[in-house]
């Protein structure tokens, strides 16, 4: 696994930000004035530098992919790769066809080409493993550093066969201003169904340029609803921190970006500066993130040891560790839900481990397994998954989650009751961490 290319939980999107993947693009590549062996021959290559892909991520590469050479291509009767004569004669077919009957306008040839590969992905099974265009890598990259163009609001998968939902909103951002809540269901974008559609493409449809407007039909306690919402330019604040009193400090992490560990740092030395005697940790709502973002604020708490370890399918073993210098001494209360995941359930089956904190809240979204971004030498890349992850006391977390130590179930009548809001789950993480600082 080469971390200098590796990113975590890409799953689960900020709304405006998001890379499109896997969509529904035929799977061909056409011209209005491209035909015949021309094509048959572009197509050739575009399926060989895909089997060059599936090759040699086979034999563990990790290096740059989708190559240009047409080696490994023989015919169908000496065949010692993926492609075929058979399959270039198949796809010509389909080109043809295409070209001549297909009633709307034919994608441009970019689209189309990116709908070859992204079909590919597609095949595995796996939603989270994807293709992306140069411009979505690009987009990806600029994701991780924390700045944006959108509706600030976390979007995240439902469970599957549910719709995609708000799984958390921006203070002051144009969602919360709209109106727009954790858990609201995304029906519609724009009038455009989004069930059975990707996340990423759901995400694509709700970004936009700064200015414009985007209607977002949710369902929300079972009712339908249009809101609008005014796109902007949105800088993530991935840590929120504040003193509640009695010397309890609270530090909400949103997301493992970039700048979430100066971030981080910065609010605690202003915590401990308070006053604090005892810390919240909320990692409700957070889809995750870098994994050198997670394990870097990992070892600003935790023992020596073991943070969380991956598995590959040929069993190799890779250890992310903690020397344990700068282990948090102060009791701490650790706030998750079903929209913690990934990055997120590292670090929370971590501290559970170790002992160092009490969970409280629900069962987490139960993300174990690990992705790979791996470039192409054109400026394109996939996200392919590669491995699995196991807390330090080697539990596998994938489609089963973290239980917390203390289960309290989320009240949306009293967090948003306009006269007198109350979080039921903070108010128990208050009640929890004040039985800690006190034995």
């Amino acid at each position: 696994m080469d971390q200098n290319n590796q990113y975590y939980d890409m799953d689960s999107y900020r709304s405006g930000q998001a890379p499109k993947s896997r969509g529904n693009e035929g799977a061909a590549f056409v011209g209005g004035m491209v035909v015949g062996a021309l094509v048959a021959l572009l197509l050739a290559g575009v399926v060989v530098s895909l089997v060059w892909l599936v090759n040699n991520n086979k034999k563990g590469s990790q290096q740059s992919v989708a190559r240009e050479e047409t080696e490994g291509v023989t015919s169908e009767d000496g065949r010692d790769g993926f492609v075929t004569d058979r399959m270039i004669s198949k796809i010509n077919s389909l080109v043809q066809t295409i070209q001549n009957e297909f009633f709307f306008e034919v994608p441009s040839d970019e689209e189309l080409e990116a709908g070859l590969y992204r079909g590919l992905m597609d095949s595995l099974g796996d939603r989270y493993t994807v293709y992306y265009t140069p411009e979505e890598l690009e987009e990806l990259m600029t994701e991780s550093q924390g700045v944006y163009f959108g509706i600030g609001a976390y979007i995240s998968e439902g469970q599957e066969g549910s719709l995609a939902k708000i799984s958390g909103v921006f203070k002051k951002g144009p969602a919360m201003e709209a109106g727009l809540r954790a858990e609201d269901l995304i029906y519609k974008v724009d009038g455009r169904e989004t069930y059975g559609e990707t996340l990423s493409d759901i995400v694509s449809w709700i970004k936009g340029p700064e200015g414009t407007k985007v209607v977002l039909t949710i369902v929300r306690n079972g009712e339908q609803m249009d809101v609008e919402v005014t796109r902007r330019k949105v800088e993530a604040p991935t840590v929120e921190s504040e003193m509640l009193g009695n010397g309890m400090g609270y530090l909400r992490l949103t997301e493992f970006d970039d700048v979430t560990v100066g971030q981080y740092k910065e609010a605690m030395s202003d915590l401990y500066a308070e006053g604090m005697k005892g810390l919240i940790l909320d990692l409700r709502s957070n889809p995750g993130g870098n994994l050198d973002t997670v394990v870097q604020i990992a070892q600003e708490m935790l023992p020596e040891g073991i943070v969380v370890y991956t598995e590959d399918k040929a069993g190799k073993r890779q250890n992310y560790r903690c020397k344990g210098d700068k282990e948090i001494q102060i009791p701490m209360v650790v706030l998750v839900d079903m929209n913690s995941a990934s990055a997120a359930e590292i670090l929370a089956g971590a501290i559970q481990d170790y002992g160092k904190g009490t969970l409280v809240g629900t069962t987490t979204f139960g993300k174990g397994i690990v992705q790979s971004v791996l470039p192409a030498r054109d400026g394109s890349a996939i996200k392919i998954t590669v491995s699995g992850y196991f807390t330090p006391n080697g539990r596998n977390i994938h489609k089963i989650g973290i239980e917390p130590d203390v289960v309290c179930e989320f009240d949306g009548s009293l967090y948003y009751d306009v006269e007198n809001p109350i979080d039921n789950q903070l108010e128990k993480a208050k009640e929890v961490l004040t039985e800690l600082m006190n034995k």
